[in-house]
C-alpha cells in the first residue's frame, strides 16, 4: 500500500510538472513577476539562506532538492543552550532523546540514529565543515559549545551520495565567524538542579583576517542521583582573505570533561522512583571522562576567468584520551588525521546551465585500547587486555547539477564510493588479530523544480550505505565464529530510498495578517536492508545484529508564520510508521539458543507522532528595549522499547514558556532571558536503552525546571 502511495504521489508530481508547460523557454505569465504591478499584490521572494553542506556546493536552499534547515543564533538568543535539542527542537523529522546535557544525547533523523545507545549514528555531524563524526560514523558532541555557533544548517534524508554514513542527513555547526565588528560577549546561564555555565566569546576583526575566541565552563548537579557532570570549552577560529577570491580558516578547539552515568531502570524502579540511579552503575561508579582536542585547516579558492571553478582542501588533526568506567575499566587513546577535497566548475551544457563537483575523503584514526578490572569505580592493577584499535574510510564522490529549463527545472545526479575498513590486533595473543572491511557505491537523482520563484516541488530516489560502528563490531559468543575479535555475522546496513516533497516561502508585504509563510513538506519511504539493532546478551554487554528488512514510511510537515506583526507561529510534525519486514533473532536465554520471528513489530525507540508548536511574540517596549514572550508545546507518542514490543512507553506532553528582554545602551548590549521547562511538572521516558536483556528500558526526562541567563556584550 505505502509503495502504492509513493507511485502515485510521484506521478502526480510529474504530471503537474508537464501541466505547467515546464518543458517551454518561456515563463507562463501567470508566475512571472518581473514588473513593479505584478509585485503589488503579493511579493514573492527566494529563500536567500546559502547552505554548503546539502549539496557540498554553496547554493540556495529553494534550489537544493532535499529538506533543509537553516538557523541562525538570533532564532535561540532567549533560549538555554546547554543542549543540542535546546536549538533544534522545532526541525521536523528530527528527535532527540536527551541522558545526560549535550553529553549522551541520541539524535535520530527519520529513525537513523536511533539503534544507538551511546553516541549518535546514521546522522553525520559537521562542526565548521569537518566532521565531529568518527570514520564508522559513531559521533560525540562535547566539542559543540552553542554559545559559540553562529549559524546550524540541518539537512535531512539521504545524504550518503556525498558523505559517508549519512543515510539520515546531516547536521553542521558553524562557529560565529561571520560577524562584522569587533565584540566582547560574557554569557552566563543558571539553573535548577545546580546548573551553572559561564563563559565568554570575542571576536576581532580586521582588514584581511577575523578571530574568534570562546570558553565555556559548565557544571551540573544533574537531576538524577549520580548524574553530575562538569566541562571546559574553547573553540577559536582565524580566516585570513589574501584576496578578495580566496579564504583560509584555521580551526582549533580542547575540550576536557566528565559524565557521571545514572543506568536505565526496571519498570518497577521507575515508578518506585524515576529519578533514582541503578544501584549497579553506582557500585561500578559508571562514568565518562573525555579529553580531546583538534586542530584545522582549510583553503577556499576561485579560479578562472570568469571565477566559474572553486577548489576546497582541508586537513586537521585530533587526539582523543578518553576513561570509560563500566563492567570494566577502559582507556582509549585516539589519533585521528584526516583530510578532504572538492572542485567544482560552473558552465553551460548544450545551452543549459551546469554544475559539476566531485570530492573526496580520507579518514584514519587509530590507537590502543587498554581494558582493566573495575573496581568500585577503580582501576584495577593488571591490564586485562590491551588492543590496537584501527579505523580507515576512504570515499570520493561526484555530483552533477543541470538546469534542465532555466531557473525551472533542474536534475540533480550524484553517486559516491566508500570504504570503511576496521582492523583490530590483541597485544597479548598476537594471533588474536582480526579486520572487516565495508564498501558500497551509493548513487541518487533528484528533481526540483519551482512552481514560482520562492514555491519549489522536489523529488529523489537513491541507495545509502551505512557500516556498523567499531563497538557495533564486538563479537559475542553465539557468533559464527567466537573468540573472533570482529563479529564475522554483522553486515553494512544499506537502503533504497525514495521522497517527495515541497518547500517555499510567501512575503505579502501588502497584507495585515500572515504576512510571511515558510512551509515545508516531505513524505518518504525506506526500504532498509540488514537493518543494525542492538540487543543485550544474557545481561553480558550489549551487542548488535542484523533485521533483515524494515520499511520505514513517514511524513513530514513545518511551518513557521508571521501571524501579525511580532507575532510568529511555528509548527513541526512528523508521521513515522516503521516496521520490521523480515526479521528472525536469535536469542541466547543462557538455557539453550532460540530463533524468534519479530517480522511486523514496529521499530522501538522511535514515536509514531512528534508534534512540535511555539508562539512566540517580540515587541519593542522602548527605544532600546525589546521584550520577547514564547510558549511552545512538545507531544510525543508513545514508543516500543524492544523488537518484540512487549513493553512501550506512556505518550508525553512538555510545555514550556521562556521570557526574555534585550537592552542596547551605546555599544553595550545586555540580554536578559528567563524560562520554565516542563512547566507541567509530568513525569516522562527521555531515554530508551533499546532490547534491554535485564529490562532495563527506561531513563527518566528532565522533571520542571528553571533557568536564567544574563548575556554582556560590547561592540568596539
Amino acid at each position: 500500500m505505502r509503495n502504492f502511495i509513493f507511485k502515485f504521489v510521484t506521478l502526480i508530481f510529474f504530471i503537474v510538472i508537464f501541466q505547467m508547460n515546464i518543458f517551454s523557454s518561456e515563463k507562463p505569465s501567470s508566475i512571472a513577476l518581473n514588473s513593479v504591478e505584478d509585485q503589488d499584490t503579493a511579493k514573492l521572494f527566494l529563500i536567500d539562506e546559502v547552505v554548503v553542506t546539502g549539496t557540498r556546493t554553496a547554493k540556495k536552499i529553494i534550489d537544493v532538492p532535499y529538506p533543509i534547515q537553516k538557523i541562525d543564533n538570533y532564532n535561540f538568543k532567549f533560549d538555554s543552550k546547554i543542549s543540542v535539542d535546546n536549538v533544534l527542537s522545532d526541525i521536523p523529522g528530527l528527535f532527540m532523546q536527551n541522558r545526560y546535557g549535550n553529553h549522551d544525547v541520541r539524535i535520530s533523523i527519520r529513525g537513523f540514529g536511533s539503534r544507538s545507545n551511546s553516541g549518535i549514528r546514521g546522522v553525520r555531524i559537521l562542526l565548521d565543515g569537518i566532521p565531529e563524526s568518527e570514520p564508522d560514523g559513531q559521533t560525540r558532541i562535547e566539542a559543540i559549545d552553542f554559545n559559540s555557533v553562529g549559524t546550524i544548517e540541518v539537512v535531512r534524508g539521504n545524504l550518503s551520495s556525498l558523505y559517508t554514513n549519512a543515510p539520515g542527513g546531516v547536521i553542521n555547526f558553524l562557529n560565529d565567524i561571520n560577524f562584522t565588528r569587533n565584540f566582547f560577549l560574557n554569557f552566563n546561564e543558571i539553573g535548577s538542579y545546580g546548573l551553572s555555565r559561564n563563559g565568554f566569546k570575542t571576536g576581532i576583526i580586521a582588514d584581511n583576517f577575523k578571530y574568534l575566541l570562546s570558553y565555556s565552563y559548565h557544571n551540573y548537579k544533574g537531576y538524577r542521583a549520580h548524574s553530575q557532570d562538569y566541562w571546559h570549552i574553547i573553540n577559536s577560529v582565524l580566516q585570513t582573505s589574501p584576496d578578495p577570491f580566496t579564504k583560509v580558516n584555521l580551526y582549533a578547539y580542547y575540550v576536557d570533561g566528565l559524565i557521571k552515568l545514572p543506568g536505565s531502570l526496571t519498570k518497577s524502579q521507575f515508578d518506585t522512583d524515576p529519578y533514582q540511579a541503578n544501584p549497579r552503575d553506582i557500585s561500578r561508579d559508571t562514568r565518562r571522562v573525555s579529553k580531546k582536542g583538534r586542530l584545522g585547516i582549510s583553503y577556499n579558492t576561485f579560479f578562472g576567468v570568469e571565477k566559474d571553478n572553486e577548489i576546497e582542501l582541508t586537513g586537521y588533526i585530533a587526539v582523543k584520551n578518553f576513561e570509560r568506567t563500566a563492567k570494566d575499566f577502559r582507556i582509549m587513546n585516539r589519533n585521528v588525521l584526516g583530510a578532504s577535497t572538492r572542485y567544482i566548475n560552473h558552465t553551460y551544457l548544450f545551452g543549459m546551465k551546469n554544475e559539476f563537483s566531485l570530492g573526496g575523503d580520507l579518514f584514519l584514526q587509530y590507537g590502543p585500547v587498554e581494558t582493566y578490572d573495575n573496581i568500585n569505580g577503580r582501576r584495577g592493577d593488571g591490564v586485562k587486555a590491551l588492543v590496537d584499535d584501527r579505523i580507515s574510510n576512504a570515499g570520493f564522490y561526484l555530483q552533477n547539477s543541470t538546469d534542465l529549463v532555466p531557473d525551472k527545472l533542474s536534475l540533480l545526479l550524484s553517486g559516491r564510493y566508500d570504504k570503511v575498513k576496521f582492523e583490530k590486533k590483541d597485544r597479548g595473543l598476537d594471533v588474536r588479530s582480526d579486520f572487516r572491511t565495508y564498501e558500497a557505491f551509493t548513487p541518487k537523482f533528484a528533481f526540483n523544480y519551482k512552481i514560482l520563484p520562492s514555491v519549489a516541488l522536489f523529488t529523489s530516489y537513491g541507495l545509502s550505505f551505512d557500516s556498523p560502528a567499531g563497538n557495533e563490531l564486538d563479537n559475542y559468543t553465539t557468533s559464527s565464529t567466537y573468540p573472533k575479535l570482529l563479529n564475522p555475522d554483522l553486515k553494512a546496513q544499506k537502503s533504497t530510498i525514495m521522497e517527495v516533497g515541497s518547500k517555499g516561502n510567501l512575503i505579502f508585504d501588502d497584507w495585515v495578517f500572515f504576512r510571511k509563510i515558510n512551509f515545508e513538506t516531505a513524505i518518504f519511504n525506506y526500504i532498509i536492508k540488514d537493518e543494525i539493532v542492538p540487543f543485550d546478551v544474557a545481561g553480558v554487554g550489549v551487542y548488535y545484529r542484523n533485521a533483515a528488512k524494515t520499511n520505514r514510511f513517514g511524513v513530514e510537515c513545518g511551518s513557521d508564520i508571521n501571524i501579525y506583526k511580532n507575532l510568529n507561529f511555528k509548527l513541526s510534525y512528523a508521521f513515522s510508521n516503521f516496521k520490521y519486514d523480515e526479521y528472525v533473532a536469535r536469542i541466547d536465554s543462557i538455557i539453550k539458543i532460540v530463533d524468534i520471528p519479530y517480522s511486523g513489530k514496529y521499530v522501538p525507540s522511535v514515536p509514531k507522532h512528534n508534534l512540535y508548536l511555539a508562539l512566540s511574540y517580540e515587541q519593542p517596549i522602548l527605544e532600546n528595549i525589546v521584550g520577547f514572550i514564547k510558549v511552545s508545546d512538545r507531544f510525543v507518542s508513545s514508543m516500543y522499547v524492544d523488537d518484540a514490543n512487549t513493553e512501550s512507553t506512556d505518550s508525553y506532553q512538555l510545555l514550556n514558556l521562556h521570557l526574555g528582554t534585550e537592552v542596547k545602551l551605546g555599544k553595550f548590549n545586555v540580554i536578559f532571558s528567563c524560562g520554565v521547562n516542563n512547566m507541567l511538572g509530568k513525569t516522562y521516558i527521555g531515554f530508551i536503552n533499546i532490547n534491554s536483556d535485564r529490562k532495563e528500558y527506561y531513563e527518566a526526562g528532565e522533571p520542571r525546571n528553571y533557568f536564567g541567563i544574563l548575556n554582556i556584550g560590547y561592540t568596539f
